[in-house]
């Protein structure tokens, strides 16, 4: 077999019906588009949405809440799955990235002080939480803002 043999599956292959070529092929004049009215114009269709001059969905639906553009999305991590690594001193989000504590960076690395910290160790994050500053240092380990 050559690359000169393949062709594509019987009827697999269309040709596209050409219109406004005269009224002998069937699809003259007109085109297919009837006489006058909206979608005989070019450009003759509405957006989506449009529902005929009646409010749209969209509009009629009332808007709720407030989302802040300049929130910051944290990864977050919590003192007790902190305290359940082996055989690291100093934590950084590259190794909890590693070791498949957290999934997705985000914004920076956020650590909260829920459980408990028996070990010191350097954190290394964006942000910490007051209480888990209190729980780094009763442990004796450092928190470090990136």
């Amino acid at each position: 077999m050559k690359l000169t043999d393949l062709k594509p599956a019987p009827g697999s292959r269309k040709k596209a019906t050409r219109v406004g070529r005269g009224i002998g092929s069937g699809h003259g004049k007109t085109s297919g588009r009837g006489h006058k009215g909206q979608k005989a114009r070019s450009g003759g269709t509405k957006g989506p949405g449009f529902e005929g001059g009646q409010m749209p969905l969209q509009r009629r639906i009332p808007k709720r809440g407030f989302k802040n553009r300049h929130a910051r999305d944290y990864a977050i991590i919590n003192l007790g799955d902190l305290d359940s690594l082996e055989g690291e001193d100093v934590v950084t989000s590259e190794v909890l990235l590693d070791k498949g504590i957290i999934k997705d960076l985000k914004c920076g690395l956020k650590v909260l002080g829920d459980g408990e910290l028996r070990k010191p160790l350097t954190i290394k994050a964006d942000a910490f939480s007051a209480s888990a500053l209190a729980k780094i240092a009763a442990a004796g380990g450092k928190a470090e803002v990136i």
